[in-house]
């Protein structure tokens, strides 16, 4: 029986995607940062759940050392654990700035760190990182969540060469608005009202941001994300790059026919 790591499972697609991998007959490894406080996970068969921080680098050996004792072995990584934020740049305090590359970034590679090891003495493995349509194309007052994303995208893209070497394959899911609390509790705002200069372009941008937001039958669900990282896990191909959502394949196929200039227009047009 195959086993997954999944980080982030508390809520969202992480814990779509524990569910879905349960489901398909597979151990999972549920991590969360309180997992005190999960209650539907635990019921479930060969879910087991534990404790990782990726901010704090000793919950994550932990998690896996403990995950490759019940399961005997890990197969799959899912790097799921992660944040958005949203605001003026300027704005932005360096404590902001740094926590959303903790996270986003430095987290994601200290837990592949963690499990490489284990992937080379079994010379095999698969990582999986959660993206997002923001590391191919940027919206404003995002600058520091896709800064972020891209750098994921570009860790990624290098590590799949490297690894291929040992064995161990890397892939990048894509996903595009999705149904979770990603702009609710877990976002991080950093709007400053006294920077009165930026006070009509942010005007525009809560109202469009809120039009936006109010038509749910553009975001896909936690549970189809869930499918796109199984097949990712189970296809036994080397392809790299997986889009999540009608609208992150519609984005992505504008970019790569019309280039990056058709996509900042359209996206200027849109917060105009």
């Amino acid at each position: 029986m195959n086993t997954i790591l999944i980080t982030g499972a508390s809520s969202g697609i992480g814990k779509a995607a524990a569910r879905h991998f349960a489901d398909k007959g597979w151990n999972v490894i549920a991590a969360m940062r309180v997992p005190e406080k999960e209650t539907e996970l635990t019921r479930a068969d060969h879910i087991m759940v534990t404790r990782i921080d990726v901010e704090l680098r000793s919950t994550m050996a932990e998690a896996a050392a403990r995950g490759i004792e019940r399961f005997g072995k890990i197969d799959v990584l899912l790097n799921n654990a992660g944040y958005g934020s949203s605001g003026i740049f300027e704005a932005a305090s360096d404590e902001q700035i740094q926590r959303q590359f903790d996270v986003n970034v430095f987290g994601l590679m200290n837990m592949t760190k963690a499990v490489l090891p284990h992937f080379r003495a079994n010379k095999q493995g698969l990582i999986i990182n959660v993206s997002s349509i923001g590391g191919i194309l940027a919206m404003p007052t995002m600058s520091l969540y896709h800064a972020a994303k891209f750098a994921v995208e570009g860790f990624t893209e290098s590590l799949y060469y490297e690894l291929a070497s040992q064995n161990i394959r890397v892939k990048l899911i894509e996903p595009g608005s999705i149904k979770t609390d990603f702009g609710g509790r877990s976002m991080d705002f950093f709007f400053d009202d006294s920077l009165t200069d930026y006070l009509e372009f942010a005007d525009t941008y809560r109202a469009v941001r809120a039009q936006m937001g109010e038509n749910p039958a553009r975001q896909s669900s936690p549970d189809l994300v869930a499918e796109v990282i199984y097949e990712a896990a189970t296809d036994q191909t080397n392809q790299l790059r997986y889009a999540a959502g009608e609208d992150a394949k519609a984005l992505i196929k504008l970019k790569r026919e019309s280039g990056d200039q058709a996509v900042i227009q359209q996206i200027s047009r849109m917060f105009a």
